[in-house]
């Protein structure tokens, strides 16, 4: 008797974020569906990065799984830190303003919690982190970046893709961790649940 193939659940990301998309893409993953989750990201009091980007990932995943119970769902959620500080996603300008203010000529910590949870209720999750060290910026180089509106939106307020790159003095870890999505490790979790990454068409 035949063996009928193996049927693959589909690939929901619960992230509405264009950045995380464009990661999976670059390394040829295409997920069946992009259902953000929507909570209350609000840290909980004296709770520090690596624990609230575990948390909000975990929520976003069991959010989307109960909305997508046959899908394989996967979420993400990044944190930028100033040692136990956690920085907001910023705003406005004076969000943006403040944030590079406080990482201008200092290192600093980018969490981003990763959380797959699989049909059958298998769920695998963990913590990547990456430290940066941003040169000192004076008030010319942050007015510039201001106009140019990149940092609003984002996790201390600045998107290491675009114009920002040029503060980063150093980088240790994952580059894509910083923009949104650590790659070999999100890889590493869908293989483990049987995900495809080198399909065949």
């Amino acid at each position: 008797m035949a063996v009928p193939p193996l049927v693959l659940a589909p690939l929901v990301l619960a992230s509405a974020s264009p950045r995380r998309r464009d990661l999976l893409d670059q390394i040829g993953i295409r997920p069946a569906e992009i259902r953000a989750a929507e909570l209350d990201e609000t840290p909980l009091k004296g709770e520090l990065p690596r624990a609230l980007a575990a948390r909000l990932s975990q929520a976003k995943a069991r959010a989307v799984a109960q909305q997508r119970p046959d899908a394989m769902v996967l979420a993400a959620d990044t944190v930028v830190a100033l040692g136990r500080r956690i920085l907001p996603k910023a705003e406005s300008d004076a969000e943006v303003r403040h944030c590079l203010g406080l990482l201008s000529g200092r290192r600093h910590r980018v969490l981003t919690g990763l959380c797959l949870i699989h049909p059958d209720g298998r769920t695998v999750s963990r913590t990547v982190e990456s430290i940066l060290r941003f040169r000192r910026l004076d008030d010319a180089e942050i007015a510039a970046y201001l106009r140019c509106a990149e940092g609003l939106g984002k996790a201390g307020g600045y998107a290491i893709q675009g114009r920002a790159a040029m503060f980063v003095a150093w980088l240790g870890g994952s580059y894509s961790n910083v923009v949104g999505l650590p790659l070999a490790e999100t890889a590493q979790m869908l293989r483990g649940f049987g995900y495809p990454l080198w399909p065949e068409n």
